[in-house]
């Protein structure tokens, strides 16, 4: 068996003790001897998995008993749907901030719920950067504002969020969820498809303040009403079994590392090593986003062709290094480092980045 240092921006690289873990135990979960493919989820087995993933999330994020942890399924897009139709009453605005492709499309599926507002907008600059606080002016009557966290496909990301005072604050956070501190009371409810930094496809964890779920419209779709996934700790139905315990193993192993704060210095690091090697040639490696707004989740750039381009990924390919082919809707290159990527992934990208150059300057 030979792996490789795996760059796809999702479903993306795991960490190798979480996967041999599952492998040992796959056959027979916790002496039941069943699977855990197979166990039911109403199992005090699984009941067991389902609650500790949500108290080490809790735990990582340094949050109490006023937030409550759900698994929903349908990824993120679902919840572009999801968040208006909970919150965006008649006579209000729902306020969006669009820094990239996924922004884009929650604002679509807003649209036709209800009234909104593009606070801030980068789309004319192909999503180079991310507002600064002082750039978000929101609109009378706002019901929320939405910001997506991390933008996976153009590689920008918010470190500083907006101020919102009693406007509830929402975030897609699907690419940079666990990845690094934040203040969780500034927002009142976060989203985020696992299979990108945390898990495998199939589930989304939400994060949101208890009171904020209360109170939903009863004429609500039940599987998209926040409030049912509440009153029924995300067991109304059969959730993503499977998911949710992997989920789980990888919060335990974050736990492990040190924590966000330990997981925030390694990502830095991470990040610093395929941006240098980025900035060394601005003549031949050309970076879409703005230094402020660069991304320590995913790393996008570009070749003076598209020839180079397919060459360099192919080279990356024969290397061991999966996945660097940008996004279909902008081409060049991406590199996904996530928390599983280890350093020296991203020390041999920079490396094939130096070696890469020195061959065709």
């Amino acid at each position: 068996m030979q792996r490789i240092y795996n760059f796809n921006a999702g479903p993306a690289t795991l960490p190798l003790p979480v996967l041999e873990e599952v492998q040992k135990e796959l056959l027979d979960f916790a002496g039941t001897g069943m699977s855990i493919l197979e166990i039911s989820h109403r199992s005090p087995a699984f009941e067991k998995v389902l609650q500790e993933a949500k108290a080490d999330i809790k735990e990582l994020l340094g949050i109490g008993e006023d937030y409550e942890v759900l698994f929903m399924a349908g990824g993120g897009s679902l919840q572009f749907s999801c968040v208006p139709l909970n919150f965006l009453a008649a006579g209000q605005v729902g306020a969006y901030s669009i820094t990239g492709s996924f922004s884009d499309k929650a604002l679509q599926e807003a649209q036709k719920v209800g009234t909104t507002a593009v606070v801030f907008s980068s789309k004319a600059q192909h999503y180079n950067r991310v507002p600064r606080p002082s750039e978000i002016k929101l609109p009378e009557q706002c019901a929320y504002l939405h910001i997506t966290g991390n933008n996976t496909i153009e590689g920008t990301e918010y470190f500083q969020y907006p101020e919102t005072g009693s406007v509830p604050l929402i975030a897609d956070m699907s690419s940079d969820i666990l990845s690094r501190p934040f203040d969780v009371q500034k927002f009142s409810l976060i989203y985020a498809g696992v299979q990108k930094n945390i898990g495998p496809a199939g589930t989304v964890v939400v994060i949101a303040k208890k009171d904020f779920l209360q109170g939903r419209p009863k004429n609500l779709p039940t599987m998209l009403n926040y409030e049912v996934m509440l009153d029924n700790d995300s067991l109304y139905n059969t959730p993503p079994v499977y998911a949710i315990y992997i989920v789980g193993k990888v919060a335990k192993w974050l736990k492990a590392q040190g924590g966000l704060a330990a997981m925030e210095k390694r990502n830095r690091a991470k990040a610093a090593l395929v941006y240098a090697a980025l900035d060394a040639h601005p003549e031949f490696y050309r970076a879409y986003a703005d230094k402020d707004s660069r991304s320590i989740m995913n790393v996008t750039f570009g070749l003076p062709t598209k020839e180079l381009e397919a060459e360099f990924v192919a080279q990356g390919k024969a290397a061991n290094l999966g996945g660097l082919k940008g996004h279909r809707s902008v081409g060049g290159i991406r590199a996904s480092i996530y928390n599983a990527m280890p350093l020296a992934g991203c020390q041999q990208l920079a490396d094939l980045m130096e070696a890469f150059w020195r061959q065709h300057k």
